[in-house]
């Protein structure tokens, strides 16, 4: 197991008053086979009024709060310690062996259980994921007949990380799939978006992951891409591999320097901090993200 100490601050600046605001958050990270969240502590500064915690309808902690004081600055500090497991990587044995991608496709489509049903719910066109000729295409090259599912998604991993270069001023938050396909650009949101609406034009369900990188890589090794930063990957459902994760950003499957968030459709389920307010004028955000493993 890998312990992090991880602390996530959003600020906003206004340059006239807010009166008031209402926020959600997702910052807390989950629990899971392979993570364990030993702590979590929310800051927010001015203090508000009211604060809600519950879980959402895909299992996501998330914390909802508002303030009725006036104020030009709000903070959000989210701090937490979290144990991740280092998971072996599948061997390219296991890989060449693993299900044939159509038959996980047929094997969810026939499975009508509780479960059958919340995995198959990630097989669909979602707000921010359009399926479209153009992804079909993408996604088809690598999704060839009968190929092992494991293998086919490990080749469009590499092929988006190779196809796309990773530009921050490129994109922004509201940008969707075509604009992506069209300029070969984006950030981690983006490769992500691509990855889903790819996986799920061939029929097979995949989810968006929130996140964090390690801010630190160990030693010798490069350091990854969207460290200091909220991260995001996919999960594909494997059939009897379960849900397997893929990281296009990087070209890696992620086993031990992620740390899980929340998961949803796209993005817009696992926003990491949300909200409205109503005055504050012209405003400013900014977002600071540190990750340490810890000794």
């Amino acid at each position: 197991m890998i312990r992090y100490e991880i602390s996530h601050t959003t600020r906003y600046f206004h340059s006239d008053p807010v009166a008031l605001s209402h926020n959600l958050v997702h910052l807390e990270p989950r629990t899971s086979d392979h993570q364990r969240c030993m702590s979590y502590r929310l800051m927010v500064h001015p203090s508000p009024s009211d604060r809600l915690r519950r879980r959402d309808y895909f299992g996501n902690h998330t914390e909802s709060f508002a303030v009725y004081e006036p104020h030009e600055k709000m903070s959000v500090t989210a701090t937490s310690v979290v144990e991740v497991a280092a998971s072996v990587l599948p061997s390219q044995l296991a890989i060449k062996r693993s299900t044939a991608w159509p038959e996980v496709v047929r094997q969810m489509q026939a499975d009508v259980s509780a479960n059958g049903l919340r995995v198959r719910q990630y097989a669909f066109a979602s707000t921010r994921i359009s399926i479209t000729d153009a992804v079909k295409q993408y996604a088809t090259v690598s999704f060839t007949a009968n190929r092992p599912i494991l293998d086919a998604a490990l080749e469009l991993n590499s092929r988006i990380h190779k196809d796309f270069q990773y530009d921050p001023r490129a994109t922004n938050v509201t940008s969707s799939i075509e604009d992506v396909l069209q300029l070969r650009r984006g950030v981690c949101q983006d490769f992500a978006h691509l990855q889903l609406a790819c996986l799920r034009a061939v029929g097979l369900p995949a989810r968006y992951v929130s996140g964090y990188l390690r801010t630190i890589p160990p030693s010798g090794q490069p350091r990854l891409v969207g460290a200091d930063a909220s991260h995001a990957w996919i999960s594909l459902f494997c059939g009897a591999t379960g849900w397997v994760d893929f990281d296009a950003t990087n070209d890696v499957i992620p086993h031990g320097e992620h740390v899980t968030v929340a998961w949803g459709r796209d993005y817009s389920d696992v926003c990491p901090v949300q909200g409205v307010f109503v005055g504050g004028g012209q405003h400013v955000m900014s977002v600071e993200v540190d990750v340490n493993a810890m000794s």
